[in-house]
């Protein structure tokens, strides 16, 4: 994988800007928003541990300015090591490393953006075909009235090769709003890539973020899909630490301890 010299955008007046040309094998893109799409932070909380197993590298950035209402969501002032002020603007990194030998992994994270939805797939599709991707997996998480030390419930939408029954994923059957994550599954489907779309169902009764425990099965189902070897183990002990003290917080609660056992008994009764 070797860089090419400088930095270069799609057009020059594209706000997604390529900083390196490295040759990927087999390239699949994955990408998690934060936000709407992005319960307990568990989606961004798993994009990010893949793309620290990878030791993935800067390969891209989306220049925030056309996509983001700056009342809404600010951009930071930060003071560095040096004390030298700086800020700190919502910008989409997109990072890349060696999944194994053959492959690479593609790792968008990002906050959803306010304005030219439309517009900002647009870019992600004509990035996607510019560097050959092959296959596009999405990542998002919702609160559910699901038992906290239930095994997270993954569901999902897939085009082929992804195939759901194979994976041990059901297939999600929600209509209603929707944020970029499915507005993003849509449009690189039409855009004939492969497309799979995992959400983890997080208990809305646990305000805790981020969910560790949303993130180990969001990574998990992502390893099955793609036949990738990630080492869970820290991200695993993570999940046991939080749910052990989500426990203690239900038991020391009265009243949602019994909206928990009406759970059970509701789930008992399916």
């Amino acid at each position: 994988m070797v860089p090419a010299e400088g930095c270069k955008r799609l057009d020059v007046d594209d706000p997604l800007r390529i900083l390196v040309r490295p040759a990927l094998r087999e390239p699949t893109l994955v990408l998690a928003f934060e936000g709407w799409n992005d319960a307990g932070d568990a989606a961004t909380s798993a994009a990010r541990y893949v793309a620290d197993s990878i030791a993935a590298a800067p390969l891209a950035e989306i220049d925030p300015e056309p996509f983001f209402d700056f009342t809404v969501r600010r951009p930071r002032v930060e003071i560095g090591g040096d004390g030298v002020r700086s800020i700190a603007w919502p910008t989409a990194d997109i990072r890349y490393g060696s999944a194994d030998p053959e492959r690479e992994l593609v790792v968008g994270l990002a906050i959803e953006p306010h304005l030219q939805w439309r517009g900002y797939c647009d870019r992600l599709v004509r990035f996607a075909r510019e560097i050959e991707v092959r296959r596009v997996v999405l990542l998002g998480a919702y609160l559910a009235d699901v038992l906290y030390s239930r095994p997270v419930g993954i569901t999902g939408f897939a085009t082929p090769p992804f195939n759901l029954p194979d994976l041990g994923i059901g297939a999600s059957v929600y209509e209603g709003p929707t944020g970029i994550v499915g507005v993003l599954a849509d449009r690189f489907a039409r855009d004939g890539l492969p497309v799979l779309s995992l959400w983890g169902a997080l208990p809305h009764y646990i305000s805790a973020q981020p969910n560790p425990r949303g993130a180990l099965a969001l990574v998990q189902s992502l390893a099955r899909a793609l036949d990738l070897k990630i080492d869970t183990g820290p991200l695993e002990r993570l999940a046991a630490e939080f749910e052990q003290h989500i426990s203690q917080v239900v038991a020391n609660d009265p009243e949602l301890a019994e909206y928990v056992r009406e759970l059970k008994k509701r789930e008992f009764q399916q």
